[in-house]
């Protein structure tokens, strides 16, 4: 019987190897020497681990070291150059402080001299307007000089010199209406001190009182000639006042030089100056006349301007009547038919009826809106702002901007193109608003520069250009409609015909046509 030399098992069918130990004890021996095995091999490999972590912490430490090193070097590197940099900027920093100072001395200087400029400019723009009037009268006095140079010396216009005593006359005063406008007084004052300045000016050439006193009196008799003159001015009479002063300076030089004929280039020359001063003084007063001719044509269009709107306004009264007649007829229709479908038993005729209650209802919205377009022209407010032209009239660049309350613009348009004018004109824009009169004020008031009457301003004419007006047009109201074309129909085939037919090619061609 077997029995295992280890753990000592035993039996008649139990089995032993060669060294006398059962298959379970050698099995366990094998687990216990690779248990053996492991543990060597773990030792081994701690062992390992051990030197390996000294060698770690030695190769840590000696990369530690040197990285501290190289951390100290690149400090003292970037310090240096740190150093170096700040160096460098606080040396560019006092020059720019010096530039600066510098710049600023001279930029002090630059406002010192301006401020001295600006002090001379001002100076000298007071006295501007004093020596364009001395130069414009030197160049009237050199023009004149050489148109007398052609006529042989002689003065043009000379007529019967009068005599002395019915010349120098005493000065009289009036009050002029030009003293009622500040910028007219201004300039009427100014042109005077011109006056003053120029005799002044003569009369420094001279020692002797008699030569002296030639200037003094001429300007004396002058202003006595201008008193009258100014005093029967009027709108209409400026080219026949201007003519007047010349002859009178013309018949004041032939009467100085005869007595001194030394004298006579200079007292050519005075006269030429003082003839545009006294001109110009003319010219100031005959503005009042001109403004106040000014005032009196808007006064008239503004007149004109109520008539037509009154006008207008009685025509829309008319027809808002007529719309409002041709309501009450709808209303009643409606009522009418109304009244059947209540009464009709049909199906089929009430269908109808129907039909036709909806068809006159619809007529009777457009009937209202009408009415309703013909109240607002007639609040006042509303109204259509037209742009027109006429090419064979008025050219290509002239336009004209109005306003009308009449509830079709094309009729007040087709009055513009009445036998007045060749032509008919084309509507460029058409354009309805609530505030017609205030979008009207601005487009004139845009185009104020370019007016062709700058005497009347209801003459709502304008000379600029299509792509101007369109562009303006639109900035002022985005959602206008605006036509560039010029049709001018019956200008350019007024161009094409050759011989204008008579009337009785006119009867002929009516008869073949009919």
């Amino acid at each position: 019987m077997a029995k295992c030399t280890q753990c000592f098992k035993s039996g008649w069918f139990f089995k032993v190897n060669s060294s006398g130990i059962c298959k379970d004890c050698e099995h366990k021996n094998e687990i216990q020497a690779e248990i053996e095995k492991l543990n060597n091999e773990k030792s081994e490999v701690e062992k390992w681990v051990t030197s390996t972590k000294l060698d770690l912490d030695l190769l840590k430490k000696t990369y530690d070291e040197q990285f501290q090193e190289l951390k100290e070097k690149a400090k003292k590197s970037a310090i240096s150059e740190i150093a170096e940099q700040i160096s460098e900027l606080e040396l560019k920093h006092i020059q720019v402080q010096s530039q600066y100072i510098s710049e600023s001395e001279k930029l002090k200087q630059l406002e010192d001299e301006i401020a001295k400029s600006s002090e001379l400019i001002k100076a000298n723009a007071l006295k501007i307007p004093k020596s364009l009037s001395i130069l414009k009268s030197l160049k009237y006095a050199i023009k004149k000089t050489e148109e007398d140079f052609l006529l042989n010396g002689r003065i043009h216009g000379e007529s019967e010199i009068e005599e002395a005593d019915e010349l120098l006359k005493t000065t009289i005063e009036l009050k002029l209406h030009c003293y009622d406008l500040k910028d007219l007084k201004k300039l009427f004052q100014q042109n005077k001190k011109c006056i003053q300045d120029i005799l002044e000016k003569y009369e420094t050439r001279y020692t002797q009182k008699s030569n002296k006193a030639i200037y003094r009196l001429m300007v004396i008799a002058l202003e006595a000639e201008l008193q009258n003159v100014l005093y029967n001015l009027n709108y209409d009479k400026l080219e026949k006042s201007v003519e007047y002063i010349k002859e009178i300076t013309s018949k004041y030089y032939q009467i100085a030089t005869d007595g001194n004929k030394s004298i006579e280039p200079t007292v050519k020359r005075f006269i030429g100056e003082i003839e545009y001063f006294f001109i110009e003084s003319i010219k100031i007063e005959h503005e009042y006349y001109v403004k106040r001719e000014r005032a009196r044509e808007e006064q008239r269009a503004i007149r004109e301007q109520m008539r037509q709107e009154a006008a207008e306004r009685k025509l829309l009264e008319e027809k808002r009547k007529k719309v409002e007649l041709e309501e009450a007829k709808y209303h009643r229709e409606i009522e009418l038919i109304q009244k059947q479908i209540e009464a009709e038993k049909s199906s089929e005729q009430i269908i109808l009826l129907e039909e036709r209650k909806e068809r006159i209802q619809t007529q009777l919205g457009g009937v209202e809106q009408k009415k309703e377009e013909i109240i607002k022209l007639q609040n006042g407010k509303a109204g259509y702002i037209y742009i027109i032209s006429n090419l064979g009239s008025f050219g290509d660049t002239v336009f004209k901007i109005g306003m009308t309350r009449r509830d079709v613009p094309q009729e007040r348009i087709d009055e513009l193109g009445d036998a007045s004018v060749p032509f008919r004109f084309d509507v460029h824009s058409l354009i309805f608003s609530n505030s017609a009169s205030e979008l009207e004020s601005n487009l004139h008031k845009t185009l104020h520069n370019k007016r062709v009457n700058k005497v009347n301003r209801k003459k709502e004419f304008f000379k600029t250009t299509i792509d101007e007006l369109e562009s303006l047009v639109f900035s002022l109201e985005p959602t206008a409609e605006f036509k560039k074309t010029m049709a001018a129909e019956q200008y350019f085939q007024s161009l094409e015909i050759d011989e204008i037919p008579t009337d009785e090619c006119l009867i002929e061609e009516d008869e073949e046509t009919t």
